[in-house]
């Protein structure tokens, strides 16, 4: 990324010595002694001097020799013409200083943008804005397909985007195109004091930080209201047993046991859109290792996954359809999501009442939820690495971020709720993304986020976890199936150096 200058080394002083006069006689000056002083024949006195009278020497005054003027000091002058040079040299050295320094800021730099979700309609008017103050700097900003997109990063390390958009997971496989933050940009203390606890432990390699985020986002409950009421569930569940007694009320089976409504979409792979992400949800909770899926607390959490669809007392199976679409349909009474998906249900059933609440507890435990959110980072190799910074910094900014906040909610029901801690209260109250904000102290991140398309660390979990999610729906064991699974996600854990 940002490789900062290094102020130049000072030039070694050398010592200067006066040159000795040469040994040569002829050079010396000569001595008193030597000078003829002695029979000094004295001048003769004209003879008209001599023999004037006093009455004339009376009358013409005393003869007194004029005053002879003392030789003019030029010291004064040589030091106002030393000073003055001096002075010129000084202003002329500002001026070329000036000049040539602007001559640096003004030259026109291209910055390459690549996004991900935000169409170019939501970036230009910001991106306009900071053109309008940097006049040398043009941003062009594209909006990039997911599928293949980290390939295309990696693989267009020259000529690729200054600007590039990136998973919170994303950083061990991108190590060598991520460049750092520089401090002079945002310092480490800035940054902490900005953005969310996540933020920190995701983005920071050694002693640096390796993006901006201008979002937050994870796991949330989200529940149908009215399915809730007319179950008789009164209380949005808080706890898990909480959610299974409601999830007992709400399904619904039809004489031979098939499913009419389900109560939660929860226990297969094939149709829950973010199966992995839950079952991790569950092994945090459960104080799991995704390097240790074998042990008993990884092997429990899978088998409290896949209980809510075992038959015969099953609340879920695979006769569902995907678990967005049975939300948006109202077939299913509760989802696991992260908060955009509202934004794909109320897209499909604008008229759905629904409820959006932090993600259960287990009874005692501490809160956590899983994180999953996008970052903005620059690429080492781009040729503008601190102009490139500069910009993010911009969009980070508490107005700025405001604005696309404000951009985002104009095309679609809510914007990417705030990464910024200080602008957490303007939207804690917001009946989508409020919770979100409530649980960004209790996130944390684990590579196994379904549809980040990165081919590659988290694809790969995922789709180990789907083989042992499914190996059991075959009647392997839990510890059978997490044992497999366990050999493939060391293998990945070595391939991309995660600690």
């Amino acid at each position: 990324m940002d490789d900062k200058l290094n102020p130049g080394e000072t030039q070694p002083v050398f010592d200067s010595h006066a040159t000795p006069l040469p040994d040569n006689p002829d050079n010396a000056s000569p001595e008193p002694s030597s000078l003829p002083n002695e029979n000094l024949i004295p001048e003769e006195v004209p003879p008209e001097v001599v023999s004037a009278t006093n009455e004339e020497a009376t009358d013409q005054g005393p003869n007194i020799p004029q005053e002879v003027p003392p030789p003019e000091d030029n010291r004064g002058k040589l030091i106002v013409l030393l000073v003055s040079g001096a002075v010129f040299v000084f202003f002329f050295l500002l001026i070329f200083r000036a000049l040539f320094s602007g001559s640096r800021v003004k030259k026109p730099v291209a910055l390459l943008y690549w996004g991900l979700w935000e169409d170019k309609q939501i970036m230009d008017p910001l991106i306009s804005d900071y053109e309008r103050k940097n006049p040398n700097i043009k941003i062009s900003y594209e909006k990039m397909s997911p599928q293949d997109y980290r390939e295309k990063l990696v693989a267009r390390k020259t000529g690729g985007p200054d600007i590039f958009r990136f998973h919170n997971t994303w950083l061990p496989e991108i190590r060598e195109l991520a460049s750092p933050l520089p401090a002079n940009i945002m310092s480490v203390t800035q940054f902490e004091k900005t953005f969310y606890k996540i933020h920190q432990r995701d983005l920071k390699v050694g002693k640096y930080y390796y993006g901006l985020p201008l979002m937050i986002d994870g796991l949330v409950l989200i529940v149908n209201d009215s399915l809730l009421k007319k179950a008789g569930v009164e209380k949005i569940p808080s706890t898990w047993d909480e959610l299974l007694d409601a999830v007992v009320k709400l399904t619904v089976k039809e004489n031979g046991g098939k499913l009419v409504t389900s109560g939660i979409a929860v226990g297969t792979a094939g149709n829950v859109d973010h199966f992995s992400d839950i079952f991790g949800l569950m092994l945090l909770q459960n104080g799991g290792d995704i390097r240790r899926l074998t042990a008993p607390e990884a092997v429990e959490a899978l088998q409290s996954y896949r209980k809510f669809a075992e038959a015969p007392n099953n609340f879920w199976d695979e006769s569902m359809p995907a678990s967005t679409l049975a939300f948006a349909e109202e077939k299913t009474g509760m989802i696991i999501a992260p908060s955009w998906e509202i934004i794909t249900v109320k897209t499909i059933n604008p008229d759905i009442h629904l409820k959006v609440v932090p993600i259960p507890s287990v009874p005692g435990g501490k809160p956590v939820s899983l994180a999953s959110y996008w970052v903005e980072g620059v690429s080492r190799y781009s040729q503008n690495q601190i102009e490139a910074w500069k910009f993010l910094k911009y969009l980070s900014d508490k107005e700025n971020m405001t604005k696309l906040y404000e951009n985002e909610s104009k095309v679609r029901l809510f914007g990417e709720p705030y990464s910024r801690v200080d602008l957490g209260a303007t939207l804690v109250q917001n009946e989508y993304i409020g919770t979100v904000i409530k649980q960004a102290d209790v996130y944390s991140s684990l590579p196994m986020i379904a549809r980040t398309y990165d081919h590659g660390l988290n694809d790969g979990v995922v789709q180990y976890i789907e083989n042992a999610v499914n190996a059991t729906i075959q009647g392997v064991s839990y510890k059978e199936a997490l044992n497999t699974a366990q050999q493939g996600v060391t293998q990945l854990f070595k391939q991309y150096r995660v600690e």
